[in-house]
């Protein structure tokens, strides 16, 4: 089954990339409507929009599935649900599909609903505690961009169309109108892991490694950012401040902890939290094709990286923590050599796919007015991503192997391998052909001597601090102990996580309970209901009391009248 799910997707590939490459040299773009109903002069229609942009994005998308679903025939071999769980990716690759070409609301809401069903189902797929409350964070934290999304939709029932295309001018300078720009902007925050919804990305690695080698490189997580760079158009100057602003923070808190963290699988996820605060910061800057660029080859490499650290972890038995690891370079000397290709063309080294888009993406930023804290956040962001990347490479090729004596390390996996060598070449090859596709006139950027090299020098400075960080020693003069509070601040993404689910949960609950307790069995109880109860049960005993003795009474209260009578 996968095999035939593969080759599909393979197929699907080279016809969008082909269907691309003929819509850019023609500069074309088709809109196909399907009118369903209308009522109160709001047409609901299925529109879906075909440019090179949509094309050449659901080819890479397509590409990377056929080579994970092919992949995942021998990392899940023996797993009883293997159906289930190809079924579940290519609805996955569905709702993709959906979102990409539709420039109308309402699909892309069907589009983007899919992504969040589907996800929570994956994320949960190993079916214990910490995949259940990974996929309730991942779920719950992207309901709210749905929210966003179900907001916007029904706020331009004022203009009788869902098709954001014709309605991007409007919402530039329209005041009723501005407000579904700032919505979409949430939705995409929340769908992208920005501060301060970045808690469910390193969380969602409790799905199977093919899973999260999909939705880090070009489906869920990349949603936001495409939905963004179809909507850059119509946002105002102050929201572009803002997601600068929140992108750049979201950069430099994921390269700071990727540098303290030793599980594998999460090191990567923050990379790609990393990366996406750096799409979302150069789109900020208004260069959305840029955005576009870096998407796209980030796509590839990034889901190479999971690949090879998955054949990694399935030859560890499931050991995802990279100080057990080491020497691997002696046992899977293929693997390795992938993954240090992908680890390069992340870091931007000179001329892999990363950077291509990334030093470009820097020297644009150098070249606009942006103030001193975005050029250093920015930069300072880039070495960090070398770090943690130099970190990774220390730990998991270099030393001695640190996992158990007697385990059989061996590369006799040629299934994922093949898999991997299907991404190999575009992770060498993709960004000078990209560039090539997408650019019609090169950019040529003219910067002082110091400023063209500054990207170079902080990719040295970054594999000075990765070194050594991960030269430490096991004795009680260990610098971070020293400084324990802050290690732990910066290790534990800012403390998202914890505002993101006991901050949402256990604190509310308690102060539920405190208000039950005090309130509601307490004053409330005592001036509400028990009291009134209380009170009616006295009252009604002393009436009881009257009316059982109703002869007595008169007769005393006609004596009584009497005796007043007399004394008058």
């Amino acid at each position: 089954m996968c095999m035939y799910y593969s080759f599909f997707f393979l197929i699907m590939s080279i016809l969008m990339f082909t269907m691309s490459m003929f819509f850019i040299s023609l500069d074309l773009m088709i809109m196909l409507e399907f009118s369903f109903f209308s009522f109160n002069s709001c047409s609901v229609m299925m529109t879906l929009l075909f440019d090179w942009k949509s094309l050449l994005f659901s080819s890479f998308v397509f590409f990377i599935s056929s080579m994970v679903v092919f992949y995942s025939d021998e990392y899940m071999h023996g797993d009883l649900n293997l159906n289930r769980f190809i079924i579940l990716v290519s609805l996955f690759v569905c709702s993709m599909m959906l979102l990409i070409f539709s420039p109308n609301l309402i699909s892309i809401l069907l589009g983007w609903d899919g992504l969040g069903l589907v996800s929570y189902c994956l994320v949960i797929y190993y079916q214990n505690i910490k995949s259940y409350n990974a996929g309730m964070l991942t779920a719950l934290s992207n309901r709210i961009g749905d929210v966003a999304l179900l907001i916007s939709i029904s706020w331009m029932m004022n203009f009788g169309s869902w098709n954001y295309l014709f309605w991007l001018e409007s919402m530039k300078q329209d005041f009723h109108m501005v407000i579904i720009s700032y919505l979409i902007v949430l939705a995409a925050m929340t769908k992208s892991a920005q501060i301060p919804f970045s808690s469910w990305l390193p969380a969602a690695m409790a799905a199977p490694t093919p899973v999260s080698s999909l939705v880090h490189s070009s489906t869920l997580v990349t949603a936001g950012v495409y939905l963004l760079i179809r909507f850059s158009p119509c946002f105002s100057s102050n929201l572009y401040l803002f997601l600068l602003l929140i992108s750049s923070l979201t950069m430099f808190m994921a390269g700071l902890g990727a540098n303290f963290e030793f599980d594998l699988k999460k090191i990567i996820a923050l990379s790609t939290l990393s990366q996406l605060g750096l799409m979302m910061g150069i789109l900020a800057i208004g260069e959305s094709n840029l955005a576009f660029f870096h998407l796209l080859t980030h796509a590839l490499f990034k889901a190479l990286l999971f690949m090879c650290a998955g054949n990694i972890i399935h030859n560890l038995l499931n050991c995802q923590d990279i100080r057990f690891m080491g020497s691997l370079v002696n046992f899977m000397p293929l693997t390795c050599t992938f993954f240090n290709i992908c680890n390069l063309a992340l870091c931007g080294i000179p001329f892999l796919a990363g950077f291509y888009s990334k030093d470009l993406m820097l020297e644009v930023l150098s070249m606009n007015y942006v103030g001193i804290f975005t050029y250093l956040i920015f930069f300072i962001s880039t070495g960090l991503t070398v770090s943690y990347s130099i970190r990774l490479v220390y730990y998991t090729m270099m030393g001695d192997n640190n996992f158990l004596v007697y385990s059989s390390l061996s590369e006799t996996s040629f299934t994922m391998l093949k898999g991997m060598m299907g991404l190999i070449f575009l992770v060498i090859m993709g960004g000078s052909m990209l560039s090539w596709m997408i650019f019609s006139t090169p950019y040529f950027i003219c910067l002082p001597f110091i400023m063209k090299i500054m990207a170079l020098i902080l990719t040295f400075l970054g594999v000075w601090i990765g070194y050594e960080l991960s030269m430490f020693s096991y004795g009680k003069d260990l610098l971070s102990i020293n400084y324990l509070k802050s290690t732990y601040f910066v290790s534990l993404m800012w403390n998202f996580p914890f505002i993101s689910t006991f901050g949402v949960n256990y604190y509310p609950i308690y102060f539920g309970g405190q208000i039950y307790q005090k309130l509601d069995n307490g004053w409330f109880e005592y001036f509400g209901g028990k009291n009134f109860y209380l009170n009616m049960k006295t009252l009604t005993s002393f009436f009881h009391f009257l009316y059982n003795n109703n002869l007595k009474i008169n007769l005393m209260l006609f004596i009584f009248l009497l005796v007043i009578i007399f004394m008058i």
